[in-house]
């Protein structure tokens, strides 16, 4: 977990796997999902942290230097990522999917928007924390991701609603 003391390598790595984690879970949530209109929710969440992690990867082997994406590809099916972004352990999250189904969309929405916003908060309290000029420029970019998330799925609540 995150503590805004790393460097701005092991702050990618960190972030990297959070966002495995969050993109795991969502993709076992549009499996699990009751209705198609959820499913397709989740699996447009997944596909946002698929693109961060992409982005996390970019910048992490441009730090590098390196461009051995199969020594990276390789850490990335090794790693276990236990926690999301939100800093909740996926674990925790995939036994709120056993508990409920998500009949409809609003259901995927309060959970995604729970994750989102969490993820929103943990990036800007390491972005306050981060020693690392650098460090921090990654926590504030991934931050202001994570409200373009935030926002969309408001929008998407209010269309609901």
């Amino acid at each position: 977990m995150l503590t805004g003391k790393e460097d701005m390598l092991q702050s990618l790595i960190e972030a990297f796997l959070m966002e495995k984690g969050t993109h795991e879970f969502y993709e076992k949530a549009a499996l699990k999902a009751g209705r198609p209109e959820a499913a397709k929710a989740f699996s447009e969440l997944a596909g946002w942290e698929q693109g961060h992690m992409e982005f996390i990867q970019f910048l992490y082997l441009s730090v590098q230097d390196d461009r051995d994406l199969e020594g990276f590809e390789a850490f990335k099916g090794r790693t276990p990522s236990p926690v999301t972004e939100a800093g909740i352990p996926v674990r925790d999250l995939e036994a709120r999917l056993e508990q409920h189904d998500f009949m409809d969309d609003m259901g995927a929405l309060t959970i995604a928007l729970e994750i989102e916003g969490k993820a929103y908060n943990l990036y800007r309290k390491m972005s306050e924390k981060a020693a690392d000029a650098n460090a921090r420029a990654i926590f504030d970019e991934m931050m202001a991701q994570e409200l373009k998330h935030v926002d969309y799925l408001k929008k998407m609540r209010m269309k609901l609603a």
